[in-house]
């Protein structure tokens, strides 16, 4: 597929200035039909340059799965979208094995996972066994099927939507793939003037058809390169520990965060870091996302799951605000 001419090559990007280019580049033609959810496509960029994954909840109809659709068409690589329901069977998403008469043997067919981007649409109606299919495949980057291992494309994002308030018939997420969101996003109702502008744009049809790639994924996988690069000061990165630690110290949580989330927050405040065009993390990196990245990695002692959502992120944002932030 052929890119506009604006679109940077790889080959050009030498420095922070081509890099930013790019992601504003990026954020622009998302934002074209996201609309006035900046932040959302923001928070979605960040976590593809980090290398890591995004859980999107919210009620039905407030443009989740058009945040997913609007990103893939902007990278010019492989996108599926994956209909979770109850009868969804592992091999629906990893592939299977299927024997070759002609060659004697069996031949290993991919499923839709290998793509680079990957919409898991109603992630919690599939059951425990399906969900863990994609375990391996969101944290190593491969799956393994048969006694052979298959790598994935770069990159490679999986962007899965739940409905938070419907239960029935709902399968809940382990917290051992909960942790391999780097985020989770609520999408939120669109202000008045926001949705005067979509039923404006979708007067002649869906306007996230019309979009046309604007980077190329050996641009994204140069970007998530780039990410590593970005300079974490000492005291940053103690202002980060502190934070994470004083979740296990907490006598609300029954479970505090991982040194998996502390990698995932740092990793995210390097992206996000180079998206703002700077290359170097500062502390109010680190304070915005942590209630993004932290909390639903977080479990709060004698709250059902219905309400543990809210009050986690409150307790995030709580212990961010009572730790000292370094000079």
């Amino acid at each position: 597929m052929d890119l506009p001419a604006t679109a940077i090559r790889t080959e050009e990007m030498l420095s922070t200035e081509q890099l930013h280019a790019l992601v504003r580049q990026l954020e622009a033609n998302m934002g074209r039909v996201v609309l006035g959810k900046a932040d959302v496509v923001r928070w979605c960029i960040v976590a593809l340059l980090s290398g890591e994954h995004v859980l999107l909840e919210d009620v039905p109809g407030v443009g989740k799965t058009l945040v997913a659709k609007a990103l893939a068409r902007s990278v010019a690589g492989d996108f599926c979208r994956l209909q979770f329901t109850p009868d969804l069977l592992p091999s629906d998403i990893l592939g299977s094995s299927v024997f070759d008469a002609k060659q004697g043997k069996f031949i290993f067919h991919r499923g839709p996972i290998f793509s680079n981007i990957v919409l898991a649409d109603e992630i919690n109606r599939a059951p425990p066994r399906t969900q863990s299919a994609l375990l391996e495949a969101m944290s190593e980057g491969q799956v393994s099927v048969d006694g052979q291992t298959f790598s994935l494309p770069r990159p490679f994002l999986v962007i899965a939507t739940q409905n938070p308030f419907e239960f029935e018939g709902t399968y809940a997420l382990p917290e051992s793939q909960l942790d391999r969101f780097l985020l989770r996003i609520s999408m939120g109702y669109p202000g008045l003037d926001d949705e005067r502008r979509v039923l404006t744009s979708h007067r002649q049809g869906e306007p996230v058809q019309e979009l046309e790639p604007v980077v190329e994924c050996e641009q994204i996988v140069a970007l998530q390169e780039a990410v590593r690069t970005i300079a974490f000061e000492q005291s940053v990165s103690d202002y980060l520990l502190d934070i994470v630690h004083k979740t296990r110290q907490s006598e609300e949580l029954r479970v505090g965060v991982s040194t998996r989330g502390a990698l995932s927050l740092y990793r995210s405040a390097q992206a996000l870091a180079l998206i703002e065009g700077r290359q170097f993390v500062v502390p109010d990196d680190v304070k915005r996302l942590a209630p993004l990245v932290l909390s639903h990695r977080v479990i709060l002692k004698g709250f059902l799951r219905t309400s543990q959502r809210d009050a986690a992120d409150a307790l995030i944002r709580r212990v961010v605000e009572q730790t000292v932030v370094p000079e």
